[in-house]
Formats: C-alpha cells, sequence, structure tokens
C-alpha cells in the first residue's frame, strides 16, 4: 500500500494505524490530517477514490455526511459571537412562521443540542425533497415536536441542518453555503463545500456505500423513534453520484471535502477561534460550544450522548484522550472530526467505504489513539 503526504516523526503512531486501516479493516480509499497548535503534522491520503480504481489524490473530495454538521454549527455559532443570534431565542423570533404546531417554545440552544423534538420529517420526504430549500423548510415549520423540546435529545439526523440553515438564512439574507464559502472555507483557503460548484466534479470521489440504507430496519436500534425519524427521509449513500445532491446545500449531511479541509476549519476552534490569522470565534465563543446542553440516552441513537453547543462533548461513552475540552462528531459511514482545545489538537478521517455506523465507526477511532498515543510518547 502506498501512501503519500507528510506526517512528523513524533506522530507515526497515526502513519501506522492508517496504514493498518488498508491492510486490516478493508479500507479503499481515505485521508487523515492532524494539526498541533495550528500546524499540520500529518497529512496522509491513499487507496482508491472509488470502485473503478482511480486513485486517491492530495485534492479528492468525498461527501463526509453529518461530519458537515460541525460546519453547519460552526456558522451558528460564529452568528452567536456576534451577537446576532441569542441562544435562549425562540427559533420563531428569526423565522416567522416556524411556531406553528407548538413550537413557539423550540429555542435556538435546542436546535443545537438534537433536543427541539424534530428529529425527522412529518410526513416522511425523500432525499430530492431535500434539494427544494423553500419547500423543505415550509415542511419543517409545518411539524409539530415529536417530544418536549429541551428535556432530552433526539439525533436530528437531517433535519438539524434545515433548521440551522434556516436560521442562517433568515438572520444574514445568505444561505449556510455561502456563509460557510464566504466566511469561513475561503478566508482559510479550507477545501470544504456546503453546495459544490460543479468545476470541482472530477476531484469528487464515489462513495462505496453500507448494504442498507438509512432507514432500513437492520440500521436502527429497533426504537419507534429511531425507526420514524430514519425512515423519514431514507438516504443510500448513492445520492452524492448525483449533480442534484452535490448542488444542493444540505446542510447536515451534504458537505464535500476531504480530511484536511476538515482540520483546517477545526484547527481554528482548537487554538482559541483564530489560526494564521483569521478569526473565526472569540475564545469565548469557543467556550460555549462546552457548555453542556443535554446528557443523556439519545432518543434516536439509542446509546449516552453529551451534547454541548453544537458538537458532542467527551464523555464515558465518548471518552476521547485525556483532556475535557474535547468536542467531536462524525459522519454515517465513518468520517470524524476530533478536536482537542486543551492540546490544540485536532484529529480528521475522511473515506469513501462506508460502514452502517451513523456516527463514526473503528477506522477512525484508532487514528485518534494514535494521535493521542504520539502526543504522550
Amino acid at each position: 500500500m502506498q501512501i503519500d503526504g507528510q506526517c512528523h516523526e513524533r506522530f507515526e503512531p497515526v502513519r501506522a494505524a492508517f496504514e493498518s486501516n488498508f491492510r486490516e479493516r478493508d479500507e479503499v480509499g481515505a485521508s487523515v490530517f492532524v494539526t498541533l497548535e495550528g500546524e499540520p503534522v500529518v497529512d496522509l491520503w491513499a487507496g482508491d477514490a472509488g470502485p473503478d480504481g482511480r486513485p486517491w489524490q492530495e485534492d479528492t473530495l468525498v461527501n463526509v455526511y453529518s461530519t458537515t454538521k460541525t460546519m453547519a454549527s460552526l456558522c451558528v455559532l460564529m452568528l452567536a459571537d456576534r451577537g446576532k443570534i441569542e441562544w435562549d431565542a425562540p427559533v420563531a423570533h428569526y423565522w416567522p412562521g416556524f411556531e406553528q404546531n407548538g413550537k413557539d417554545g423550540v429555542l435556538v440552544r435546542h436546535v443545537m443540542s438534537h433536543s427541539a423534538g424534530l428529529s425527522g420529517f412529518d410526513p416522511a420526504v425523500t432525499a430530492e425533497d431535500l434539494y427544494d430549500w423553500d419547500g423543505i423548510t415550509a415542511h419543517v415549520a409545518a411539524q409539530a415536536p415529536w417530544w418536549e423540546p429541551g428535556t432530552q435529545s433526539g439525533y436530528h439526523a437531517v433535519t438539524q441542518g434545515v433548521l440551522q440553515g434556516e436560521i442562517v438564512r433568515r438572520v444574514t439574507g445568505r444561505s449556510l453555503g455561502t456563509f460557510f464559502r464566504e466566511e469561513v472555507a475561503e478566508p482559510l483557503g479550507a477545501d470544504f463545500h456546503i453546495g459544490l460548484d460543479p468545476v470541482h466534479d472530477a476531484r469528487v470521489g464515489e462513495l462505496i456505500p453500507p448494504k442498507f440504507p438509512v432507514g432500513a430496519k437492520n440500521t436502527t436500534s429497533g426504537t419507534e423513534l429511531s425507526q420514524r425519524t430514519l425512515a423519514s427521509c431514507q438516504i443510500t449513500g448513492r445520492e452524492p453520484r448525483t449533480s442534484a445532491w452535490r448542488r444542493a446545500e444540505i446542510p447536515a449531511a451534504g458537505g464535500i471535502g476531504n480530511a484536511r479541509s476538515v482540520g483546517r476549519v477545526h484547527a481554528a476552534l482548537a487554538c482559541g477561534g483564530e489560526v494564521d490569522g483569521v478569526r473565526l470565534l472569540s475564545p469565548r465563543g469557543v467556550e460555549t460550544i462546552f457548555e453542556e446542553q443535554t446528557n443523556g440516552t439519545d432518543l434516536v441513537l439509542g446509546i449516552p450522548v453529551r451534547f454541548g453547543m453544537g458538537f458532542g462533548l467527551k464523555s464515558d461513552v465518548f471518552r476521547l484522550g485525556p483532556n475535557e475540552r474535547v468536542c467531536f462528531w462524525g459522519g454515517w459511514g465513518g468520517s470524524l472530526a476530533v478536536t482537542d482545545v486543551d492540546a490544540k489538537l485536532t484529529v480528521s478521517y475522511v473515506m469513501n467505504r462506508m460502514e452502517a455506523n451513523l456516527v463514526g465507526e473503528m477506522r477512525g477511532g484508532i487514528l485518534v489513539m494514535a494521535a493521542y498515543r504520539s502526543l504522550s510518547g
């Protein structure tokens, strides 16, 4: 297996773990990126960009599904940091009409912590429905909550992006994808896209989906709410092969990038909100991420999850190294992004062969563990 890129000698355990994924875990194509104090210390890629055998290149991009949520949440965090959004304000304050059907008590902080009671679409929609922004936002605005908002998290697998995206659009007049491009990606030179310009299509690798789509009975914990949520917008993993998906802005699931671009953005968070002279958040804005919003068994995922503001936080289930101020999220299939503010460390992993897991899996996990071993070694 030929592995391309650079790896600081201190972080050789990450290279070894990356190589082992190909040797032992059926990796097809992937990239891993690690930063320390804002500087890249690992930037590796290898394998094939899809089943056709074309090589994964330095600039290969793939759809990362819910790792996109870290980018969408960052946009909302930035607006709150600028005083444009209040966490305790009702969503309807920014989005008139959203209050219908008993949603007047849904607050912005509930959206950020998957506790808004809107984990799925009611009635169910198709992936194609997500391409019509006005239509899908009107659909969500008309729904009633499935549980009392703010009381418990229930993973908003696709709906969180609709909620966050419309809040951003109402506050700024820009779509979330445009805001992200102009305020985050372009200033940082981060090759991450929420709504992909066709000029980049040739660089997009092909995902290799798991056997069952999201929403199939085989992919859920079996709870009624979990099944209802995931079946409300069934996604197969083949949608990113279409130009319609790539052009659409789907802030919870449609981001297209690689490990380098994910890590470039998260490096700013790891360093107090600023990297290489580009400030996204104030130090106080970064600290907001770690304010616990919910902590308990997630109604959709069926496992204990501790949510801060827009990110998962370290917990007994997600230990994520020795430090306390660690936030993360991952995407369906396996992509993963971990940010450790105490160590000023980020670990990002993006791949094309998907497992059925909704939020990360072992291939990314061993890379994170290897990065921490490198730090302590």
